[in-house]
């Protein structure tokens, strides 16, 4: 795409895997985005079905019905969010056009150690020459790469809350080599639009577990993108939960703090850090997930434990929005050359 494209055209734009709560955050963020034209959205079992049949609320919306991957003209195609699971994308994206620019939603693309992919998912990676290009696509931290990148690997709902706090952090030098404990809980639409028994209303409601100890997949990435980042020792101890409700995710992260620093100095470095961020802010009150519902925004704010030594950070985000489809249309905006806000400034839902 030439460099006047990008800036006087709207991008075709098209979403694979789009029948599921992601993808479908994804068709309402563009739907108001003047960027971008939704050209095709796949959703191979629902194919031939409009997009309003599945989601009543976007009826109104002149949109493409689901088709399947196959029928997709990808020749007419600039960009592609890619919502489809784990596993599933590697042949699919690699056997794209190369001008085409890819925002990946699965983990297939997160890490750099194929090795360790293939340990963490039980799976070959199939798409070993693309995993070359990847980026790790956390907006704030890596953005000067994304903006010259065509293909990102968008960052897992968990990992986003843990790493913008953690990162300035650790690069700054204020976090003591050791544990980092980062305690997560999250809304149950992060586990997919796929009928389970154990995510059933019935099952849910009135509720509070916690699920994937020791051996979540998103410690590994947190893991192994601290470690990309720091040549200190760090060991992540994580642990989701799944709370009864639909949407957002609250970390509270906790960590030993370097004798030389104090809670003042980890505050102004989060303040500094995010003092021009659109969509990551230092929250002067206790952050909740309701004050981020509907949004792109990371909120978070720092405390200081005098008897364990111990900074606690609260960090909240919309894990379908900044935890995955805002964060990808603001790192495609990066890369086609938009304003990095376009389409994301809505204010949260209340109540």
């Amino acid at each position: 795409m030439s460099e006047n494209k990008k800036h006087t055209n709207t991008v075709n734009i098209a979403i694979l895997g789009a029948s599921g709560y992601t993808g479908i955050e994804a068709i309402r963020l563009l739907a108001n985005n003047k960027n971008y034209n939704i050209v095709d959205v796949t959703a191979d079992s629902n194919a031939g079905m409009s997009v309003s049949e599945i989601y009543p609320h976007l009826s109104g919306i002149n949109l493409p019905d689901f088709k399947k991957i196959e029928d997709t003209n990808f020749s007419k195609i600039d960009a592609v969010i890619s919502c489809l699971p784990h596993g599933k994308t590697q042949n699919i994206l690699s056997s794209l056009p190369s001008d085409i620019k890819i925002c990946d939603l699965s983990a297939d693309f997160r890490f750099n150690d194929i090795e360790l992919y293939e340990k963490v998912y039980e799976k070959h990676h199939e798409a070993t020459d693309l995993q070359q290009e990847a980026v790790y696509g956390l907006t704030e931290i890596n953005r000067d790469k994304i903006r010259k990148s065509r293909f990102i690997a968008n960052p897992g709902c968990y990992p986003t809350s843990a790493l913008l706090p953690l990162l300035p952090l650790i690069k700054g030098n204020f976090v003591k080599k050791g544990t980092i404990v980062v305690d997560s809980k999250s809304g149950v639409s992060g586990a997919g639009r796929t009928l389970k028994n154990n995510l059933l209303y019935g099952e849910v409601s009135d509720g509070f577990s916690a699920y994937g100890l020791i051996s979540h997949r998103h410690r590994p990435e947190i893991q192994s993108q601290i470690s990309a980042h720091s040549s200190s020792i760090y060991k992540i101890l994580f642990t989701p939960h799944l709370l009864p409700i639909k949407r957002g995710i609250l970390s509270t992260i906790y960590f030993c703090i370097n004798d030389n620093s104090n809670i003042e100095s980890v505050i102004k470095c989060l303040k500094d850090i995010y003092a021009e961020e659109k969509f990551v802010k230092y929250s002067e009150t206790l952050p909740s997930t309701n004050d981020v519902r509907g949004t792109n925004l990371c909120k978070m704010k720092a405390f200081f434990d005098e008897t364990t030594n111990q900074v606690v950070i609260i960090s909240v985000i919309d894990n379908l929005i900044k935890g995955a489809a805002g964060q990808a249309i603001q790192n495609l905006n990066l890369m086609l050359g938009f304003n990095e806000t376009d389409g994301l400034t809505n204010f949260p839902m209340f109540p």
